[in-house]
């Protein structure tokens, strides 16, 4: 037993003088820096002839992608420029043709206005002639019942009055003074 205290007591002595960390062990850096050097070779060639390869396809099918969609986003803003532009001519010709058929709608309705207005200044020319041509006989008569009434009561004034006059003395002066 007191070999193996022995033996203890010197394995404790040697893990005491050696140092907490194999890394950090000089005695064994040349092995790790051939493994570090290895592990680092295997992942640059799997990085490089695996990896990076499928990154860059993928890398360049986006690219393509996106090239291709900004050709046909341009080719639709193209389409929808001339779009634009077939409706706002489209739109100038509506409004023309709109022009067109109130201005045909105005002619139409000052046509059939002015042959209204026509015919009703033929109507109210032939009634103002009627009326006229009644005035004028009417006038006439009225002028014919003053001059009997004017004469009859000149007879009946100089009859009062006591003298005697002709008839054609008293039609003259009527006469005379109906002329003005």
């Amino acid at each position: 037993m007191a070999t193996q205290t022995h033996e203890a007591a010197g394995h404790a002595a040697e893990v005491a003088s050696a140092p907490g960390m194999p890394q950090l062990d000089f005695s064994n850096w040349g092995n790790q820096i051939f493994w570090l050097l290895i592990t680092l070779t295997v992942i640059f060639f799997v990085l490089s002839r695996i990896a990076l390869p499928r990154i860059a396809a993928v890398l360049a099918e986006r690219q393509g992608t996106i090239t291709n969609d900004i050709a046909a986003a341009e080719g639709l803003k193209a389409k929808a420029v001339e779009a634009e532009e077939a409706y706002n001519k489209a739109l100038a010709d509506a409004r023309a043709e709109a022009q067109n058929i109130v201005a045909e709608a105005k002619a139409e309705i000052q046509a059939g206005l002015d042959a209204a207005t026509a015919k009703a200044d033929a109507e109210i020319a032939a009634k103002a002639a009627e009326s006229e041509k009644a005035i004028a006989e009417i006038r006439a008569g009225a002028l014919e019942s003053v001059k009997e009434v004017a004469t009859d009561t000149a007879n009946e004034i100089v009859a009062a009055l006591g003298g005697q006059a002709d008839d054609a003395t008293i039609a003259a002066a009527v006469d005379t003074r109906m002329k003005g």
